[in-house]
């Protein structure tokens, strides 16, 4: 499961390395505690709207571009996770017929096959 805060935190502390600052620097300039701050880039913490605005103020960066890097990285991980449920292996089907072991007339074991017919109705003409 993909979580949101968690690519928002990754943003956000990529945004503050890019910048050389530290999460010290960047939680006074936000005015948030510096815990708090750490565990809104660690995606253990959802950050409002207020105090993401207040992030993005402190990092001098536009929250439309955070926004838009969490929305790439959204889409790289949906299409990550897509990919990987089409390659599991589908359950195996049942099989259409059933093998049954007859004994013939003459003492003889025989093999004979039942198919299943599908769901819709079918003309089976006997020759």
């Amino acid at each position: 499961m993909i979580l949101l805060r968690r690519l928002l935190g990754d943003v956000l502390r990529r945004q503050r390395q890019r910048q050389g600052r530290t999460l010290r620097e960047v939680s006074s300039s936000a005015r948030v505690s510096l815990g708090y701050l750490s565990e809104v880039e660690r995606g253990q913490k959802e950050a409002s709207s207020e105090l993401l605005s207040a992030i993005c103020d402190a990092l001098d960066v536009r929250m439309s571009q955070v926004m838009r890097e969490v929305s790439d990285e959204l889409s790289l991980a949906e299409l990550a996770e897509s990919a990987a449920a089409s390659e599991t292996v589908p359950a195996p089907m049942r099989p259409m017929f059933n093998p049954v072991s007859v004994t013939s007339v003459t003492g003889v074991p025989e093999e004979r096959v039942t198919i299943k017919a599908p769901a819709e109705a079918v003309d089976v003409v006997a020759a």
